[in-house]
């Protein structure tokens, strides 16, 4: 029998017909379960704690009482709490840099309300987005955004180590103390890069001693000292603590050179033995001198008159280097890491610029309780990060209101925390949370690599097209023309609200959704990741009754536009 006469007969017909049928059947099951209300995430609700433990809500009460305590002071009014849909999406932008999906918000739904923001805090503490989205952010502040010299420099496998030190919970003065005195090279030692991303591929010898000292100044001790590297600070800008006077004395240009003397034994011969040490004299002509002096690795400040020296600096060693850097004593160690988290989970620090805290204040309230609960715990970043969700400033509104009308909080209100800071979101966040709200399930470690790959290419592609803040990544930046052209008319969100019943969550809810009403809740849920009012769910119903099929796509994918490009959904509030 020929091939076109089999292709003729009923059998043929009948197994290509039921062939179609039965992957039609999957697909439309598969999209079914995902908007269902029995979604399966990497752990059940059970599997991890609902409340947090009473140590971590002490801790939270004192920083509540450091800023209580300035408000009314001031006689400022802080905002009431915000809603749990509000808090838990600032965790989520927070520690994974990206909204809740549709199903994250169905499991919510099934945890007693009271429980919901421990809950979620604890699960994404377990995810490992949380670790991967904390590595990339102190990789920027700590190597920067550059890719640096190719055949020394692993950008990716040095953000891989930070993520597993978080995610294993490294106390982080030992962290840091493995990037200080790193030695080999980057392939059985990740944290060589910290040192290696400075180097010249032309002259690759050696690391650059001043620019390793001014980021180690401003990533760990968040002082901008390295002002000092060509001149003596006459103004007054950058002081330190006399071990002779009470008053404190103005930083000199030797500050920062014997701060960087620390790094200049660092040798490599090639790139396969790595970085070793060796006795190498560290040299610099200072301002008004005639010839360059020998430079000593020394501290710009070890204690103070009253106290005995915290490290003994002998050697000039980085592991002495370390020891000063991340010694408790050191509280400019531990202010520096609480003002940069406090930063990535709320969008604002509290003290700005980010890496610039004056040595002997005036600090804001609730840093130097942070601190020493920091310190007192071993440097614990996750019990930091539960701290801070915690605390009373995390989980206000953005906003109050009085019995007559809504008022927006006025601007000394929102810098003394009275009310949670709106901040516009990074570009990569901006990229992450759009993916995500077009995609029902949650790309997390249990989606399929194709997933993850494509929500990696996507977020850089759209970064770079958007523009990366850079290191600056905390500095309040305009929206552009270009930037708001790009979302309302690029194919980066084209592509993922059009008609698309396998991959967009927009087709998807228009085609399943049991109701016009389960619809425009499950397309504020995965964009918003709030509950519409009764006001927009009434003006979105008007726009689907009486749709069907594909007119009720298209009319899905520009709602989800609406919502994508509103102001709610790009920033932080």
């Amino acid at each position: 029998m020929s091939t076109q006469a089999l292709h003729q007969t009923p059998n043929y017909r009948f197994r290509k017909r039921a062939t179609f049928l039965l992957t039609g059947v999957v697909v439309l099951l598969g999209i079914f379960w995902a908007t269902t209300k029995n979604p399966s995430l990497l752990k059940r609700p059970e599997e991890l704690p609902s409340r947090f433990e009473e140590s971590i809500l002490d801790s939270a009460r004192r920083v509540d009482s450091a800023f209580e305590a300035h408000w009314a002071s001031n006689a400022i009014q802080s905002a009431p709490k915000a809603s749990w849909y509000t808090i838990v999406r600032r965790i989520s932008l927070g520690l994974v840099g990206n909204g809740l999906s549709l199903e994250e918000f169905r499991t919510l739904e099934s945890i007693p309300e009271a429980d919901r923001i421990a809950w979620w805090t604890e699960y994404l503490l377990s995810d490992r987005r949380s670790a991967d989205h904390l590595a990339e952010h102190w990789t920027r502040a700590t190597v920067g955004t550059n890719d640096g010299p190719f055949l020394l420099f692993r950008r990716r496998k040095y953000v891989s180590w930070l993520a597993d030190e978080f995610q294993a919970n490294r106390p982080f003065d030992r962290l840091v103390t493995k990037l200080i005195t790193a030695k080999g090279s980057w392939t059985d030692s990740p944290e060589v890069n910290f040192l290696t991303a400075t180097m010249d591929e032309a002259d690759n010898q050696r690391p650059d001693a001043v620019r390793l000292a001014g980021r180690t100044s401003r990533a760990f001790l968040a002082m901008r000292i390295d002002c000092l590297q060509c001149h003596n600070d006459y103004l007054g800008n950058v002081q330190f603590p006399s071990v002779s006077e009470q008053s404190p004395r103005t930083g000199q240009q030797s500050d920062f050179h014997q701060l960087a003397a620390f790094y200049s034994n660092i040798k490599m011969e090639n790139p396969f033995s790595g970085l070793r040490n060796e006795e190498i004299p560290y040299r610099f002509k200072y301002l008004n001198e005639q010839e360059e002096s020998l430079v000593r690795p020394e501290v710009p400040f070890n204690g103070s008159a009253d106290d005995s020296p915290w490290c003994t600096i002998e050697s000039g060693t980085r592991e002495e280097l370390a020891a000063w850097v991340t010694h408790k004593e050191n509280r400019s160690f531990a202010r520096a890491v609480v003002n940069r988290f406090w930063a990535i989970l709320t969008g604002k620090p509290l003290v700005e610029p980010v890496d610039a805290i004056p040595l002997g204040g005036p600090f804001p309230p609730g840093l130097e309780e942070l601190v020493d609960d920091f310190t007192t715990h071993n440097f614990d970043i996750q019990r930091l990060i539960r701290v801070i969700v915690a605390s009373k400033p995390f989980q206000l509104d953005s906003r109050w209101a009085n019995s007559t009308e809504e008022v927006d909080l006025l601007e000394h209100s929102e810098q003394s925390w009275a009310s949670f800071p709106i901040t516009q979101l990074r570009p990569e966040q901006m990229a992450a949370c759009i993916h995500q709200a077009c995609r029902l399930k949650t790309i997390d470690a249990s989606s399929s690599i194709i997933s993850q790959l494509e929500l990696f290419g996507s977020v850089n592609d759209f970064t770079k097209a958007y523009g990366d803040r850079g290191e600056d990544e905390f500095i309040e930046q305009s929206v552009t023309i270009p930037q708001r052209l790009l979302m309302m008319n690029g194919n980066f969100l084209a592509e993922r609200i059009d008609n698309n019943p396998i991959m967009n969550a927009s087709t998807r809810i228009a085609s399943l959704a049991r109701d016009d009403t389960t619809a425009i809740e499950n397309a504020f849920l995965s964009t918003l990741n709030r509950i519409p009012s009764s006001e927009e769910r009434e003006h979105f119903l008007t726009r689907i009754r009486g749709k069907r099929r594909d007119e009720r796509s298209r009319e899905m994918g520009n709602i989800y536009w609406a919502l994508l490009n509103s102001s709610e959904f790009q920033w932080n509030h």
